[in-house]
């Protein structure tokens, strides 16, 4: 399965991102997690059908009226571990 990892950065943390991603990815069908970088950015590594992920994508960076993604760099993976959920780390 296409597996992606996103790094999002801008207003990411302590705004409830991570909750966010988390509720975009289960809506999507989704799996993987998200967690909190010491950066100050957020990592999310997602496993889905290629076209659920440009739509997840979209999604995440749209942020909301307190969430704003300024910069979503997008990584494919050849390879990775199988999630069964999506979990906030």
């Amino acid at each position: 399965m296409p597996t992606w990892e996103f790094y999002a950065r801008g207003r990411v943390q302590g705004v409830g991102f991570r909750w966010l991603v988390q509720r975009i990815a289960i809506q999507h069908g989704i799996h993987g997690y998200v967690r909190n970088l010491s950066d100050g950015s957020v990592y999310i590594l997602a496993e889905a059908e290629e076209h659920v992920l440009e739509s997840f994508q979209l999604a995440v960076a749209a942020g909301n009226g307190v969430i704003r993604v300024d910069d979503l760099e997008v990584y494919k993976l050849s390879s990775a571990k199988k999630y069964h959920e999506f979990e906030i780390k």
